[in-house]
């Protein structure tokens, strides 16, 4: 990264511009995180979130990348999920129907076309999905024997399922609004400062805990006494440890990337000759970043949400009920509910389908993102060739090897990384009979490492570009 460059660049008016419009963006979308549904008494339904986030680790997920949403009962509850959702189906359809695969191939205009149906698809997912949260807090309320004297009305559930909706594409068009600034993926950014905007909660419960010397103080080696509590500095230690050497892990990882030369055919006209230069084609080792992990939880989240809906009608259901419990990540809050007798098969069965939809959303998302025989037909347009590789249907062959082996060691680095959290909770299952609870921080720790890695990236490039003619003219001085 090239950080001299990027603060020079500030200096720029255009680029000055992009990072105080993103800066607003995000700024205006922590503001829609603290404007209330309005549906009866919110304090009544924030009670019951608080329970429902107790009983399902989704739950607490959801409101991990809702930047606080789903707790503080905002009209951005429902979040991101329903364009990720229909970005998922869209995608999905563009690969089992040729003529959608033929639009997605014709460039800009292909593209364009696609996303708009994306856009009107997240329309009726927001509509539904609201529904379902209202319908499964105002059971939650009942269920639960919170004091409510509010019974709503047909024009109560219509004006806050039209809120949430509109949160939910107004957070869609925010998303698309930063990535037209050119700095990074949109729907990345704002789940990336979702997580963020939690850290100043959790770093205050944490150090409530690391200065309550209730229990004692530490000692050190006997000569130097600490006010804090020992059992706590010692943990909180250790998961700095385990934190820096994961984040070493994830930003090679992410950093890491095959080259191929890619050589320019001499060409003459008159007396002027173009071409027979090298050049380079770097191939990302995960070239999808943190997309299969976003798209693997919402879709996982689905059986979950189905589940809570069926137990919200009939709470003795017994599908509705395994649903629930089985797509719903293994945490310390559900581990003793769940498995009363200690771990069973059925703890597996989350983490396994976790790993597997993370892999193949790997392949799925790498596939769209980088089509080889769109790079291969600019290659041949441009006089381009790989050494050793004839131009055309054998480039295609060659970068579709070297993609789908890359993909296999990224997707099985990827799914590794994601299933770090799990394998913590077997181990301190093993050793004290309880997990510790970190699938969810794990997951939001993959998400912020690698889109701070790519939105750094995005500035770095941007910033080069716009201070490219300060730099020749330094180079020529």
């Amino acid at each position: 990264m090239h950080f001299t460059t990027i603060f020079k660049s500030l200096k720029n008016k255009s680029m000055l511009r992009r990072v105080l419009v993103i800066f607003g963006i995000l700024v205006a979308y922590r503001l829609l995180a603290q404007i209330p549904v309005p549906m009866g008494d919110a304090s009544t339904f924030k009670e019951a979130i608080s329970n429902l986030m107790e009983k399902s680790d989704f739950s607490s997920f959801l409101n991990l990348i809702s930047g606080g949403g789903l707790a503080s009962f905002s009209i951005i509850l429902v979040g991101l999920s329903p364009y990720i959702t229909g970005s998922i189906a869209v995608q999905l359809m563009t690969k089992a129907i040729p003529r959608l695969e033929e639009l997605s191939n014709d460039g800009e205009t292909g593209r364009r076309k696609i996303n708009q149906w994306t856009r009107i698809l997240t329309v009726p997912l927001a509509i539904i999905q609201s529904i379902a949260y209202i319908f499964i807090l105002y059971q939650t309320t009942i269920s639960s024997n919170i004091a409510t004297d509010f019974t709503p009305t047909a024009g109560d559930w219509v004006l806050s399922v039209t809120a949430m909706t509109a949160g939910s594409l107004i957070l869609m068009w925010l998303g698309e609004l930063i990535t037209e600034q050119g700095i990074g993926n949109g729907i990345s950014t704002l789940i990336f400062a979702s997580i963020i905007s939690q850290l100043p909660t959790t770093m205050a419960s944490l150090g409530t805990a690391l200065f309550d010397t209730s229990e004692g103080s530490l000692n050190l080696f006997g000569w130097l006494e600490l006010p804090v509590n020992p059992t706590v500095f010692w943990i909180v230690f250790g998961f700095v440890i385990a934190m820096a050497a994961v984040i070493y892990f994830l930003v090679k990882i992410n950093e890491a990337q095959r080259i191929i030369t890619i050589n320019y055919a001499k060409r003459v006209h008159g007396n002027s000759s173009y071409g027979g230069i090298r050049s380079i084609l770097p191939i990302k080792l995960i070239a999808a970043g943190v997309i299969p992990v976003i798209f693997a939880t919402a879709f996982l989240s689905l059986p979950a949400l189905v589940g809570q809906v069926i137990t919200s009608f009939d709470p003795g259901n017994e599908i509705g009920t395994n649903l629930v419990t089985v797509f719903s990540a293994p945490s310390a809050s559900n581990f003793a509910t769940q498995y009363p007798d200690g771990i069973t098969g059925q703890w597996f069965i989350y983490p396994a389908v976790y790993f597997i939809l993370v892999f193949a959303f790997t392949y799925f998302y790498t596939s769209i993102i980088f089509n080889t025989k769109e790079i291969a037909d600019n290659l041949q347009k441009q006089g381009a060739f790989i050494e050793g590789v004839r131009p055309g249907m054998k480039t295609v062959e060659y970068l579709s090897k070297v993609v789908n082996r890359l993909d296999l060691f990224g997707a099985l680095a990827l799914g590794l990384i994601a299933m770090l959290p799990f394998v913590t909770d077997y181990v301190f299952i093993l050793a004290t009979g309880a997990p510790i609870g970190l699938s969810i921080s794990g997951t939001g720790l993959l998400i912020v490492v690698t889109v701070a890695l790519e939105n750094l990236r995005s500035i770095d490039s941007r910033a080069l570009m716009v201070t490219y003619d300060d730099f020749t003219n330094e180079s020529k001085d």
